[in-house]
C-alpha cells in the first residue's frame, strides 16, 4: 500500500489512485519496480550484495524502485552490516521499507537510519466489525458473542481471526455460536472465568475445582 501511494502517478492527497498504469501493475502483482524479498530466506551477506548492485538501477516505470525486506530481522550479522552502507547513502530513486515483527532484534545503527512505524492491534470492536462483514458475504449467521469470542481468541491479530473464522466456516454450520467457536478453536467460554472468579472471591472451593475440571 504505501509502496503504490509513493509510485501513484494521479494521486491527489495521500491516497493512491488505484487507476493509473504503476496502481494497476501492483494491484496486479506485476509491477517491476517494487521487489518483495523475504528476510528467513535471504539473509545472507551475498543476497544483500546482490540487492545493493539492483538498487543502482533506475526504477523501470515508476518514480522510485522500492525494496520491501520482510522479516529483516533474520539477516545476518554481516547482511546487516552490508545493509547499512546502503542505507547510510541510498541512491535518491530508491526506497527501502523493512517489515518486522521484532524490533527489538533489528541493530541500533540501522534503527538511527530509518523512519519507524509501530503498528498497533486491532481492537476486539473492529475484529467484530470485519467478522460480521464477512459472515454476512458468506451468508453465514455469526452470533454477536461467537464473533467475540474469535476477536479476543486472535488477540488483535485479524488474519488469525479470519483464519479461525475459516476453520469454523468449514464444519458446514449456517449459524454460527460461542459454543461452536468454543467447541472448534479449543477455547474456555468466558461465563467459566466469571464463575471461577466468583467462586474464588466467595472462597467456594468445590465450586472453583469443578469448574476447573
Amino acid at each position: 500500500l504505501l509502496a503504490k501511494a509513493l509510485n501513484c502517478e494521479k494521486k491527489k492527497s495521500t491516497e493512491p489512485c488505484n487507476d493509473c498504469f504503476s496502481c494497476d501493475a501492483v494491484n496486479q502483482g506485476t509491477s517491476l519496480d517494487i521487489i518483495e524479498i523475504d528476510g528467513a530466506s535471504n539473509r545472507g551477506i551475498d543476497e544483500i550484495r546482490n540487492l545493493k548492485e539492483a538498487a543502482q538501477v533506475a526504477a523501470s516505470f515508476s518514480h522510485y524502485k522500492i525494496f520491501i525486506i520482510d522479516e529483516v530481522h533474520m539477516l545476518t550479522p554481516p547482511a546487516f552490516s552490508a545493509l547499512l552502507k546502503i542505507l547510510e547513502e541510498p541512491p535518491s530513486h530508491v526506497v527501502f521499507i523493512l517489515a518486522t515483527t521484532d524490533a527489538h532484534k533489528i541493530p541500533a545503527t540501522i534503527l538511527s537510519r530509518v523512519q519507524r512505524f509501530d503498528y498497533k492491534k486491532l481492537t476486539p470492536a473492529q475484529i467484530v466489525q470485519k467478522l460480521t462483514k464477512i459472515g454476512a458475504l458468506e451468508e453465514i449467521k455469526l452470533e454477536p458473542k461467537a464473533a467475540l469470542a474469535i476477536a479476543y481468541s486472535a488477540e488483535g491479530g485479524m488474519r488469525d481471526a479470519e483464519s479461525s473464522l475459516t476453520k469454523i466456516i468449514a464444519f458446514g454450520e449456517k449459524t454460527i455460536t460461542q459454543e461452536h467457536v468454543s467447541q472448534i478453536l479449543g477455547i474456555v467460554p468466558n461465563d467459566f472465568h466469571f464463575s471461577f472468579f466468583k467462586n474464588l472471591i466467595n472462597n467456594n472451593l468445590q465450586e472453583a475445582l469443578a469448574n476447573i475440571n
